[in-house]
């Protein structure tokens, strides 16, 4: 089967009322994982790569590990650039194969990030490619996207409105209070469900996505600071807020330092109980089945997207 695109993915997720996870991936072992947990979930399922991905793995061999999921797999599979910074990037990654791509302009003022957008929208269209832009900003940091929590902006309603009609794009990621990275909330976790309700009603049957929305399992946290780590207090989503949001018209959710938190603890427990080992083999093997039973279960426990193929 090959790649395909997010369009009925998200239709059918809007209709039913989950989220589809769009996991990112660096390398084989992260990619085997996820894939392997969706086609035991039979879940539909979303690859993204980003602009660090691409700089570290290199574009082809990223493109060809996919190629290969696809083919082994026999699922259909949407692959994604994440966070594209400029048109330049957008339109490689497309020239190369993606089947969707994200523009973030949001660090511009709303009529540059618009203008931005729709350059994209019009190249990616031309070419059967879907299109997700971004308005608002979320805090934290992401491989090169770093912002502080003094000039992270929530989403305005009306202006998500605009920003879509003049666009044209395809799903829209919102800023209701999600973070990127695992350093995250100091105090509780917030979602503006109440904003978020509103953008739902205004863009009724139009795929919104969360950014920032792992919600960084204690277990991983504990079994990485266990074994020679030092993440202190980091928080994330709560699952609960994530499987709301799945029911209010997010279609899309990203999950990135989950995949992080979970690699790295399975790595520290394997080295630190096998000090003598020195095959990747067999200290990555334990790592990419962690990373399938945390994906299953964000499947089949939070974004409610299992068996729906």
């Amino acid at each position: 089967m090959p790649l395909v695109t997010s369009a009925d993915m998200f239709q059918k997720a809007y209709k039913g009322k989950y989220a589809v996870g769009a996991f990112n991936v660096n390398n084989m072992e992260i990619i085997q994982g996820i894939v392997d947990a969706a086609k035991e979930e039979q879940a539909p399922l979303i690859l993204q790569v980003s602009a660090g991905a691409r700089k570290y793995a290199k574009p082809i061999y990223l493109r060809k590990l996919v190629d290969a999921a696809v083919e082994d797999s026999g699922l259909p599979v949407v692959l994604h650039l994440d966070h594209g910074e400029d048109f330049e990037i957008c339109k490689a990654c497309i020239d190369d194969g993606f089947t969707s791509v994200m523009i973030d302009g949001s660090k511009y003022p709303f009529e540059e990030n618009i203008s931005l957008t729709k350059k994209v929208v019009d190249y990616a269209h031309s070419k059967g490619v879907v299109v997700e832009g971004e308005l608002g900003k979320l805090a934290g940091i992401e491989d090169n996207i770093k912002v502080s929590g003094r000039e992270a902006a929530f989403t305005d309603p009306d202006e998500a409105v605009e920003f879509v009609e003049r666009t044209g794009i395809d799903s829209l990621a919102i800023a209701i209070g999600t973070s990127h990275g695992a350093y995250k909330f100091k105090g509780e976790p917030m979602l503006d469900f109440e904003r978020l309700q509103k953008i739902n009603g205004l863009l009724p049957e139009f795929p919104l996505v969360l950014h920032g929305a792992s919600t960084v399992l204690p277990e991983f946290v504990d079994l990485c600071n266990k074994y020679g780590g030092n993440i202190p207090g980091a928080r994330g989503v709560p699952e609960d807020m994530l499987q709301k949001a799945g029911k209010m018209g997010v279609c899309k959710i990203n999950i990135d330092t989950d995949l992080r938190l979970a690699l790295t603890a399975a790595v520290r427990k394997h080295l630190t109980e096998n000090p003598s080992d020195f095959d990747p083999r067999k200290y990555l093997g334990p790592a990419r089945e962690a990373i399938k039973q945390m994906v299953a279960h964000k499947m089949k426990n939070v974004l409610g997207c299992s068996g729906k193929l």
